[in-house]
């Protein structure tokens, strides 16, 4: 394999969408930075990655609630990566988190005032040099608000218009920014929900549009990665509030 002289750090390394992420890099010849919560498991992703495709594999620890430690985590890494995938997610449960503002909090925090905080670091560095690209993983939840997600949604729709901002801002500096909306995923954070098929992607079909969107130079920033989702959530957000307000969304 022809080693491309390029890193990918993958924020939320141990997730589906993530270690396919990584792998999907890493055997395109790109070095790879894994970070996550949890070392041992990041350090297994890293074990995993490196056998299947040559690359090299570096681990970081990181707690995207953590905020005071972001510094020290760039400043721990063997390289600036010249591309960096948030792939930072909590799910929560709704019912929970309308009783459970404990519970609300993480849910907003880990979906979107961490990975903000920390993008906006990268994308200052990123700025500075002149290149990079920055790819967050947002969700058809933050397209409209509803009855069984919206703290989840809510979140998202704050990273979404986050990115939006950044890449508007960062538009003239050669850094790219793009926004990737899965909808439906299986994988272990919908593990036991029914899943309808055709809205349904697979992580390393995520993987291959994420890799497409930011590598292949494509002029594409917002990507649902199956098509069927944009006209989908044109007409979920078209609905009329006084009708929107009678369905079971």
């Amino acid at each position: 394999m022809t080693r491309t002289g390029k890193s990918v750090l993958l924020l939320g390394a141990t997730s589906d969408i993530g270690r396919a992420t990584a792998l999907t890099y890493a055997q395109a010849g790109w070095d790879v930075q894994l970070a996550g919560r949890n070392l041992e498991a990041v350090q297994r992703e890293a074990d995993d990655i490196g056998t299947q495709s040559g690359a090299t594999v570096s681990v970081h620890r990181l707690d995207v609630l953590d905020s005071e430690q972001f510094e020290g985590f760039l400043a721990g890494l063997p390289a600036l990566p010249d591309t960096v995938v948030c792939a930072v997610g909590e799910l929560g449960e709704q019912p929970r988190a309308e009783k459970d503002a404990e519970h609300a909090r993480i849910v907003m925090r880990t979906n979107f005032e961490g990975p903000a905080l920390l993008l906006g670091l990268f994308a200052e560095r990123f700025a500075a040099r002149g290149s990079g690209a920055i790819v967050g993983i947002s969700s058809v939840a933050g397209d409209r608000g509803r009855a069984s997600n919206y703290v989840y949604g809510a979140a998202k729709a704050g990273f979404t218009a986050f990115l939006s901002g950044l890449r508007n801002r960062l538009a003239r500096t050669g850094v790219r920014v793009v926004t990737i909306k899965p909808g439906f995923v299986r994988t272990r954070m919908t593990a036991g929900m029914k899943l309808p098929g055709p809205l349904t992607a697979e992580p390393k079909e995520v993987a291959v549009a994420i890799f497409a969107a930011a590598e292949a130079k494509s002029r594409r920033d917002v990507i649902y990665v199956r098509g069927i989702w944009w006209p989908l959530m044109a007409v979920i957000r078209s609905i009329p509030e006084p009708i929107f307000k009678k369905l079971r969304l």
